[in-house]
């Protein structure tokens, strides 16, 4: 609601951004490219939890998983979930 669009340029460099990274690729039909995902979403959640474990929790995950059940952000449905996924 009343949000302008980004410029092209800025959506332009930040998709490049990806691409460096290694999460999109692109086809080129001429001078347009189409821009699609080469890391599934189950992949990159478990870069981005491991990276927030080693960045903020010492590289535990112990550590993660208490402050999110102190915090009462974590009910035991999830956490097991969550262990599972750390484990594949």
């Amino acid at each position: 609601l009343g949000m302008k669009k980004p410029p092209h340029s800025t959506i332009s460099s930040i998709v490049r951004i990806l691409e460096n990274k290694g999460y999109v690729d692109h086809k080129a039909y001429g001078r347009t490219h189409e821009y699609f995902p080469i890391v599934s979403k189950e992949d990159y959640s478990k870069k981005t939890l491991k990276k927030l474990v080693t960045d903020y929790f010492e590289g535990s995950m112990s550590s993660l998983v208490s402050f999110m059940v102190k915090e009462k952000k974590l009910n035991i449905e999830e956490l097991e979930d969550l262990i599972d996924k750390m484990n594949d």
